[in-house]
């Protein structure tokens, strides 16, 4: 049988004592302000908000044909465009940056390109006019960070080798000189962007059609360092870029590199597209952002503005949620580093930028909140953005923190410990599992329960033949037991009797066990969850939810599964808050066949025929 080391709020260490030191790793001095932004804003805007279709792929895919996707030329008037209204909202949003598309893939400018046989919105398009560097302009008066977003290829130029997927206009190797003209007309593209903005960052695609000696990514780097030595590229200009950019999927595990963002779209489109009504909720979107933070990384969030210039309702208000709530834990968002990823801690966390700050995200209700195993002493506990003062002891490397009702956030809560020093945690007591003799002597049947879902989500199983699926009893070692806790074990025997190790870290924000067959998935609910529970990385079929003990049967919902990508999408599940366990919910997931999960690096989507 495994050991572990028994905890509520943590995953004890297997080593006598641990220190933290990786939040503290210096910085390079560009990414700085990057590391510490953890929010931007994604702007796609282009042509293909006339039609609600597809930025680029729509003609690339033959969808449409080229020249019916160039007619939204006449339709793209930006008569209601009010810049200085987009950039206020991104920065009361609470982002700290945003990229904005300066041509997409269909090679359409939104500035006054004077590159060679450029497509522009001030020469073919209805607008006539120049609408990158009005938003620009005001962004830049609003102190935020300006990140511009440019398409490596350019599917319409004459110049260039690839038309549509099925569709090249030369080879490379016979006409290197037309190719070489390619890539002066976009260095020369580029060159125009570095005069008029000074953008801080800019943020390369679709990388994957040449190699970085034919993209010639040394010389654009160099050219782009003229105008700003301290300008930082994201992953995709090949071998030259700062940070990582996994596209749509939440990471399941903390990427390797010492900087990444997620980029992610409010529902299912980068662009406007008017039947796309699949929207996550405001309350996904604030846990996404957390779900970054905690990793080390930020998010930048997408919205696709009307071809008229005016933003979707939708995304209006996900953004002012997301203002509401950043504003009110501003200091357990900005200058954050990544916290506890490697199974200590199940809530996800991050902790200041000098470590001396341990904040904890709760997306649940609960009455009580402990800490194991820790040896730094506590210099303060409090709830961010809340002045209620909370009561807490500290004693024997336990921290218990009584939370009261009135001081949780509708979305997500922070829990703040602050110490003198950075925290050091220790391995303290293991044993063999929670023991029965351990379970008897607990006085709080709640706890009890909570020990409980650790060991089984540990695959140590206490009640293994001692117990009936049905709930009855095979031994009398158990009348020893409080009637509440027997009540709540015999409820959850299904789930009790026979199970074995959870998910690994990563996928749930809480404890699971798994069926012996590994076709039922258990998941352990602590608290009242302040919006769905959420599953990561589930590459299986869902055949029905319940709850464990009483049969309510749930629903759920799949965010971010697109057809053309294996990266598996975000399950939400809505629990009904009048058929909440007081002392730990469990919910069965039946599954289609034994439990896949997906833990690959998420990085760029190349393809999405």
């Amino acid at each position: 049988m495994k050991i572990i080391n028994l905890t509520l709020g943590v995953f004890l260490l297997c080593c006598p004592m641990f220190a933290l030191k990786a939040q503290q790793q210096p910085q390079d001095d560009k990414m700085t302000w990057f590391a510490d932004a953890k929010l931007g804003v994604f702007i796609h805007w282009g042509i293909y908000a006339v039609d609600g279709i597809s930025e680029s792929w729509a003609f690339f895919n033959n969808y449409v044909s080229h020249e019916r996707y160039l007619r939204q030329l006449d339709g793209f008037t930006a008569k209601k465009y009010k810049p200085k209204e987009w950039a206020d909202l991104i920065q009361a949003s609470g982002a700290k940056y945003a990229v904005i598309t300066s041509k997409h893939h269909d090679g359409v400018a939104l500035w006054d390109s004077q590159a060679p046989e450029a497509l522009t919105t001030k020469k073919h398009a209805a607008a006539k006019s120049d609408v990158l560097s009005p938003f620009i302009d005001r962004l830049k008066q609003t102190g935020l960070k300006t990140g511009i977003y440019f398409s490596l290829p350019d599917w319409s130029h004459p110049y260039y080798d690839v038309h549509t997927r099925t569709r090249r206009r030369y080879d490379i190797a016979a006409d290197p000189k037309r190719w070489d003209s390619y890539v002066q007309y976009y260095q020369q593209q580029l060159d125009e962007l570095s005069k008029a903005y000074r953008p801080d960052l800019l943020w390369f695609d679709g990388n994957w059609e040449h190699s970085s000696a034919q993209w010639d990514a040394a010389g654009t780097l160099q050219l782009l360092r003229r105008y700003n030595p301290q300008i930082i590229i994201n992953s995709r200009l090949d071998h030259h870029g700062d940070y990582e950019t996994p596209e749509q999927g939440i990471p399941i595990v903390k990427p390797e590199g010492a900087h990444w963002e997620l980029c992610y779209t409010m529902n299912d489109s980068w662009g406007y597209q008017p039947f796309d009504r699949h929207y996550k909720t405001p309350n996904m979107i604030v846990r996404t952002l957390i779900d970054c933070m905690a990793m080390g990384g930020n998010l930048l969030l997408d919205i696709g503005p009307k071809a008229d210039g005016t933003l979707p309702e939708e995304q209006v208000a996900i953004l002012r949620e997301l203002g509401r709530w950043t504003k009110k834990h501003a200091e357990a968002v900005y200058g954050t580093r990544a916290g506890l990823n490697d199974g200590r801690l199940r809530e996800k966390s991050t902790f200041s930028k000098d470590g001396k700050t341990l904040y904890i995200y709760l997306d649940s209700q609960r009455a009580k909140y402990r800490l194991h195993n820790l040896l730094t002493p506590v210099k303060n506990v409090r709830i961010v953005g809340q002045p209620t003062k909370l009561v807490y002891s500290f004693n024997e490397q336990l921290l218990d923190v009584n939370l009261p009702a009135n001081a949780f956030d509708a979305v997500a809560s922070v829990l703040a410990i602050d110490f003198d020093t950075a925290p050091q945690f220790t391995q303290g007591k293991t044993s063999t599992a929670y023991s029965l003799v351990d379970m008897l002597a607990e006085p709080s049947a709640q706890h009890a329960a909570e020990h409980i879902a650790v060991s089984s989500d540990a695959g140590d199983n206490i009640f293994a033949g001692k117990l009936t699926e049905d709930g009855v009893f095979l031994t009398s070692e158990y009348d020893a037991a409080n009637a509440a806790l027997k009540q709540w074990i015999s409820k959850h025997a299904e789930v009790l009797h026979d199970a074995h190790a959870g998910m690994p870290q990563g996928h749930y924000a809480g404890y699971s066990a798994l069926s012996k067959d590994r076709k039922t998935l258990y998941l352990f609910v602590a608290g009242q969850p302040t919006g769905p529970i959420a599953l990561k990385g589930l590459k299986n079929s869902i055949a029905r939810i319940f709850i464990v003990g009483e049969g309510s049967m749930l629903g759920h919902q799949v965010f971010n599964k697109f057809y053309w990508s294996a990266i598996p999408g975000i399950v939400y599940i809505d629990i009904p808050k009048e058929r909440l366990d007081k002392k730990m919910t469990v919910l069965s997931v039946l599954l289609d066949k034994p439990i896949d999960l997906y833990r690959v690096e998420v990085g760029a989507i190349e393809s999405n025929l």
